[in-house]
Parts: C-alpha cells; structure tokens; sequence
C-alpha cells in the first residue's frame, strides 16, 4: 500500500504541477485556495439537495482539483505552515461533511429511507478513515495507507452524480472505505508493536 501511496503523489504532480508553476507567480495563496474549496463544496449542496447532480458533480471535481492545489501550492512556494495543515485538514471535512449533508438532505425529501441509511453510513465511516490517520500521525506514526482515501471518493461520489447513479457510487465509497479503515487500524497497530510503543 506503501506503493499505492506514491502512486497517488506522483498522479497529483503531474496533475498540479502546471498549474502551481503558474499560481507562483501570482498573489495567490495556500490558504485562499483552500477557503475557497470549500466555499465550491457549499455551492455544491445547493445543486445537490435540487437534485442538479451533472452540475454538482462537475463542481465537486473542481473542489477536489483545488484540494490537490493548495498543499502542492504550499509546498512549492515553501509557504507550508502547521496552521495551514489544521485548516487543511479541517476544510476537507468540512467539505466533505456539506456535501454528504446535502445528499442527506436529498434522500429525506424524496422519503429514501435507504438512502438516508446509505449516506449516514458513508459520513461515519469517511469520517472514520480520515481520524485514523489523523490520530495515528499526532502519535508519530505516518498513515498514508489505504486503497480508498479522500481523493477516490471525491472521484467515485464525482462520477456517480455525472451519471447519475448516485445510489451505486455511496455503496462503492461505503464498502471500500470500510476496507481501508481496517487497513489503516491494522497498519497503525502494526506501527506501535514494531516500535515497541505501549499497545
């Protein structure tokens, strides 16, 4: 997983690196980025809980672009602070957590009681995989691993909403994303008996 991980970075250069090179050069910064991603994943909700899914899944896609943006942004302009990793960090879930809301939102108006179970179910557990990491790294412990982090499921959710199969994209973002929370519990447990920590 180890690979996977470095898969993912070498992707998201190749991807970002372009535009960073050009967003250097302007007054633009990290954290801007960063606030105005989730400002895109606000106007997300409004066109998901109106059930304009080609719309929102366009605009989610460009939310998660940005994601990628501000850190590499950072980390090229060497502009990288702990505080911007905490609003980072903390924007995503917020994002993350709006547009899971206007889902939500979306299954009670059309009285899905499937639906609302679905989309609670993939907020824990979204929610799940990213606390592991993100406790594992405040003990030390880099947790990187998984098959599906955040940027897979911006991907999945993204794809579901332009071909309007979301029922099917939650359900694939469920399950992988309980896989990777076993991985991630694994691995860091894993971690702290190698380095004789206390269990």
């Amino acid at each position: 997983m180890i690979g996977l991980s470095r898969f993912r970075k070498t992707m998201s250069c190749y991807f970002t690196n372009p535009v960073v090179r050009i967003l250097a050069k302007t007054p633009v910064s990290p954290n801007s980025l960063t606030l105005f991603n989730l400002m895109l994943a606000s106007g997300s909700v409004a066109l998901l809980v109106t059930a304009n899914f080609l719309a929102a899944g366009i605009l989610i896609l460009v939310a998660g672009f940005l994601d990628m943006l501000d850190g590499a942004l950072a980390r090229h302009t060497n502009r990288i602070t702990h505080f911007g990793a905490i609003l980072d960090s903390t924007i995503d879930r917020l994002a993350e957590g709006f547009i899971l809301l206007g889902i939500l939102y979306f299954y009670a108006n059309e009285g899905s009681v499937i639906g609302i179970l679905l989309t609670g179910s993939v907020l824990l557990i979204s929610f799940s995989v990213s606390y592991i990491k993100s406790r594992a790294e405040a003990a030390g412990i880099e947790c990187s691993v998984g098959l599906f982090t955040r940027p897979e499921r911006v991907i999945v959710l993204a794809i579901g909403l332009l071909i309007n199969q979301l029922d099917i994209s939650l359900y694939i973002i469920g399950i992988f994303s309980l896989f990777t929370f076993g991985q991630r519990l694994v691995y860091t447990r894993q971690q702290i008996i190698k380095n004789n920590w206390r269990k």
